[in-house]
């Protein structure tokens, strides 16, 4: 049974810590145009190293690799394309670059699910469509002996079972019963259960989730490759998959292990784009004068809390450290002890 139809028609309280990265991802989305507006253009870098990264971790991850020295050529080139590797690596930069580009006029369907398919799997014979025979997801040991990890939806209820998730999705943005991004995980998870391809579907399931962060508002995908991250933590998102996925076809499955994994990658994705961003785009001495001039902005007393509130772009650390020299040169002082005591400016 679809997880985003039962959380959908039977909403619960949240568990406190999908609450907590909700509110934090909320904070680093209501900061991203902070950072992209300061120097779009030294952003661009940033934009093609996350393309790059994307293409080359969503194939790995599924045990497609290239020559390192070829790379560049393969996702940025026109060279002749070796072999099938680089082939879907070349398909992959081609879905990415579709969806940065045409993310708000690109629709969840399944034509889109087809396309982005059919782009990941270049000349293969069933690039584009659903799979024709029923397959279980197999795990193999190293000394030969196998185990079904997972029974995927049936080859016969596929397109039915996708037709359902599509409308659920759109039933899911437009009602908000829940919040978009535990919708958005959900998504992914059933997406991944119902493993509507013979194969590609992990390829496919990041490239949607890229899209429907993008259509969210939810931008840091363009700068930060999430693939890249997923790659990183790829063990856990293993086990979270494997510990979110039984008892799905029943309607018994626990969603939240694998929710928390992919709220954890989107607060990666915002941390680390924000210490990147911070130092691309911040000239020596900006982030001083910003808590300075934040500083003498205040019409009477603040707390550090205020004032790192005030300057999302600085670190807790250089906030304290620029207040303190301030302290010494007698321009503020401070009123109290501990974290939250207050400030006031002198003179």
């Amino acid at each position: 049974m679809h997880t985003l139809r039962r959380l959908s028609t039977a909403p619960s309280s949240l568990p406190a810590t999908v609450v907590w990265y909700l509110t934090d991802i909320a904070e680093s989305r209501g900061r991203q145009d902070l950072f992209t507006q300061q120097a779009p253009q030294r952003l661009k870098a940033l934009r093609e190293h996350a393309l790059v990264e994307s293409a080359v971790s969503s194939n790995r991850i599924e045990g497609v690799q290239i020559d390192a020295s070829r790379v560049a050529t393969v996702v940025f080139g026109r060279a002749f394309l070796r072999d099938r590797d680089e082939e879907e690596v070349r398909g992959c930069r081609d879905a990415l670059a579709l969806i940065h580009e045409s993310s708000q006029k690109l629709p969840l369907t399944e034509e889109t699910i087809l396309r982005l398919h059919r782009m990941t799997r270049g000349e293969i014979w069933d690039a584009g469509q659903y799979k024709e025979r029923d397959g279980d997801i197999i795990e193999k040991f190293g000394d030969g002996r196998e185990r079904v990890r997972f029974r995927t939806v049936p080859a016969a209820a596929t397109q039915e079972a996708m037709a359902n998730l599509v409308s659920l999705w759109d039933e899911s943005v437009r009602e908000r019963v829940i919040p978009p991004l535990v919708a958005l995980c959900a998504f992914n998870l059933d997406f991944l259960c119902i493993h509507p391809f013979r194969d590609g579907n992990g390829r496919v399931s990041r490239l949607l989730l890229l899209l429907q962060c993008y259509q969210l508002g939810f931008e840091v995908g363009r700068y930060i490759s999430l693939e890249r991250l997923i790659e990183e933590n790829k063990e856990r998102y293993y086990e979270t998959l494997e510990a979110s996925s039984q008892g799905w076809h029943e309607g018994l499955s626990d969603p939240w292990p694998y929710i928390h994994y992919l709220l954890f990658i989107l607060k990666t994705a915002y941390r680390e784009f924000e210490r990147r961003a911070g130092e691309v785009t911040t000239p020596k001495g900006a982030k001083t004068d910003r808590v300075r001039g934040a500083v003498q902005a205040f019409p009477g007393d603040f707390t550090i809390a205020e004032l790192k509130r005030a300057c999302p772009e600085v670190s807790h650390d250089m906030v304290r450290r620029v207040l303190r020299d301030l302290q010494a040169m007698g321009q503020v002082e401070c009123l109290g002890r501990g974290p939250g005591a207050r400030w006031r400016k002198k003179g």
